[in-house]
């Protein structure tokens, strides 16, 4: 039932990105960009209640009264793509992602993620990536959005962590607005290269706001990845301690 679970929420998955993508990449370029923005919100949010029903895997937030409601950097523990969809519905509609700039080039999604301010960069473009994330990320921040980072730059499984890079600690230092970092366990769920999604409830974890003022882009990336991985240490680790824990 797994397998077959898995199998129709992707069918279903693809085909939100059909609506949505052909929707924002054509007839959105009519309408403002805060239409396209809210449009990209209902789609994370249809897919989460997509999830819900047809996976049976649902999420609970932990500090949703430190969701952001105005413009921040969102630096969020990065383990499958349940993140990538989830966090366009949970957070304001207002938001610019730092992606690989592959993704545009996929075709509707990327025509998609092109319709609105998104960071798109060149992994290996070393500093003047960093450069991009400052100049575009400080634009997009004082006109109000939310600027949304993985600050390990990949995928990690569940337990394992990456070095976190230092574009998003920069452009807080830059730019002097705050840090808000998540915590989850998603990767439980929604396995790193896996067609199998598992049903359960996530855990998401909204630290309190860092300020970065007065501090080097270093001690903010360290402040970011001391909290995330701590946060990571206390929340559940295993599919049957998550269940444990949401009963609890």
């Amino acid at each position: 039932m797994i397998l077959i679970r898995s199998l129709l929420h992707f069918v279903a998955m693809v085909g939100t990105i059909l609506f949505f993508g052909l929707a924002m990449s054509t007839v959105g370029l009519l309408f403002p960009l805060e239409i396209r923005d809210r449009w990209g919100n209902a789609w994370g949010q249809t897919n989460l209640w997509l999830m819900k029903r047809i996976l049976g895997l649902d999420y609970r937030i932990v500090g949703s009264e430190n969701l952001p409601q105005e413009a921040a950097i969102v630096m969020s523990k990065h383990q499958s793509a349940w993140e990538t969809i989830a966090l366009r519905g949970i957070l304001k509609p207002e938001q610019s992602w730092v992606l690989k700039r592959e993704l545009m080039w996929i075709p509707i999604f990327g025509w998609a993620l092109a319709s609105v301010p998104n960071i798109a960069i060149n992994r290996k473009a070393g500093r003047k990536a960093v450069k991009q994330i400052v100049e575009r990320g400080t634009w997009a921040l004082q006109k109000g959005r939310l600027i949304v980072i993985f600050p390990e730059g990949t995928r990690t499984r569940p337990g394992e962590r990456h070095k976190y890079g230092i574009g998003g600690g920069l452009l807080a230092e830059k730019s002097g607005y705050p840090v808000v970092p998540i915590a989850h366990n998603a990767g439980l769920f929604w396995p790193k290269r896996s067609l199998l999604k598992y049903p359960g409830t996530i855990t998401v974890v909204v630290g309190e706001t860092i300020d970065s003022h007065g501090k080097k882009a270093s001690e903010i990336t360290r402040e970011v990845e001391a909290w995330i991985e701590s946060t990571m240490e206390k929340i559940p680790s295993s599919r049957k301690e998550s269940s444990q824990f949401i009963h609890n």
